[in-house]
């Protein structure tokens, strides 16, 4: 089985990406909680998050870390918030949500931007994010 995550990661399906390895992959959400919201998946297909052994979670995590770092710097906010829900795709995902306020969290609303603005916002994610290797 192919999850649409497994999709975008391959690049068979467009997506806004900020962060990649040989492991995962993070990409801008295109039903945002709020700007800049980001996924980040491992690009090995497992639909729970404590399914994953012990090397692919730590490894996982560390890598959101990174991108969590790389938000924080290109989108202002007190916090990056971590959620970890996955009920909506079938494939491990942890959303990173730049916030000011705990109620800047919503599920219940999406945002939209155009795809200049989001193109923008990932590359601006990206560009914290290679920063962090120099």
């Amino acid at each position: 089985m192919s999850t649409i995550f497994s999709k975008i990661a391959a690049g068979e399906i467009p997506s806004y990406r900020v962060a990649a390895d040989d492991r995962h992959y993070a990409f801008l959400d295109i039903n945002p909680v709020v700007r800049g919201h980001v996924l980040v998946i491992p690009r090995k297909e497992e639909d729970y998050i404590f399914n994953l052994d012990e090397a692919d979670y730590t490894a996982l995590n560390l890598f959101a870390r990174r991108v969590a770092k790389a938000v924080e710097k290109a989108i202002p906010c007190k916090r990056v918030a971590v959620a970890v829900m996955g009920m909506e795709v079938p494939h491990v995902h942890i959303h990173l949500m730049p916030i000011n306020a705990e109620g800047d969290i919503r599920f219940d609303r999406k945002l939209s931007f155009s795809p200049d603005e989001m193109q923008a916002i990932a590359a601006a994610i990206a560009k914290e994010f290679d920063a962090q290797a120099d």
